[in-house]
């Protein structure tokens, strides 16, 4: 297999950070340098800054209920709290799946299978994501409709969005949006483009897979119907 999926499957990290350290010279395979164009299979001697990586007999998936507050990252320099503490007594060593930025909530998988982690990040696998969003705004709920449509914000082009709104006043708009692309702070600045202030934004759904009712801070070991779901996108 691709060196890349070799190492994302060994759980270090992603397909895409994993193409990264190839670029950097920091995996080697058999006492060789690697490349881009380098492959490996199990039984080969594959390091990764001096570590040799193996392939796991089984992986773990879980769901977190990510509170505010919390950076999406393993460790943080700043000394700010961390996705990774709330997920440390899961028994493995997860990296999330994706992020949510600092002030967002909800839902947010973590897993030591790299490959299954691009399927469900990469745009060319679809994998929807659906958010609950409190906004704020002249006329909200009808300046959300300019979500369904492809919409332009410093710069940078962001697809349609579904658009459901749930609640309403003057000023004041509950909707839930669903996007597939997954650009940083998407769902944010496609609001402010509409000239929307997000007051909360809470990630109830991605794919298949649901936050339901779990608590915030808490985490899950993903359902069986969950896992079935998550291999359907091999």
């Amino acid at each position: 297999m691709r060196l890349q999926k070799y190492i994302a499957a060994a759980g270090v990290c992603s397909r895409r950070e994993a193409e990264e350290y190839i670029r950097q010279g920091r995996v080697t395979v058999n006492g060789v340098t690697a490349s881009l164009g380098s492959g490996a299979e199990e039984g080969d001697v594959v390091l990764l800054n001096g570590k040799r990586l193996s392939l796991p007999e089984e992986h773990t998936y879980v769901l977190l209920h990510k509170p505010r507050g919390y950076v999406t990252t393993l460790r943080d320099t700043h000394g700010r709290p961390t996705v990774a503490e709330l997920v440390q007594d899961a028994g493995v060593r997860l990296f999330p799946v994706g992020r949510l930025d600092c002030m967002s909530e909800g839902l947010l998988l973590f897993t030591d299978d790299g490959e299954m982690a691009n399927r469900l990040t990469h745009p060319s696998h679809g994998v929807s994501k659906t958010y609950r969003v409190w906004v704020s705004g002249p006329d909200a709920a009808e300046a959300a409709g300019a979500l369904r449509r492809p919409i332009v914000y410093e710069g940078v082009r962001y697809r349609a969005a579904e658009v459901r709104v749930l609640r309403s006043t003057e000023d004041w708009a509950l909707i839930d949006v669903t996007i597939r692309e997954g650009k940083n702070r998407e769902v944010r600045n496609m609001c402010a483009a509409a000239g929307l202030k997000v007051q909360r934004l809470l990630r109830i759904r991605q794919g298949e897979i649901s936050l339901g009712d779990l608590p915030a801070g808490q985490w899950r070991y993903l359902t069986g119907k969950e896992l079935e779901y998550l291999q359907s996108l091999r």
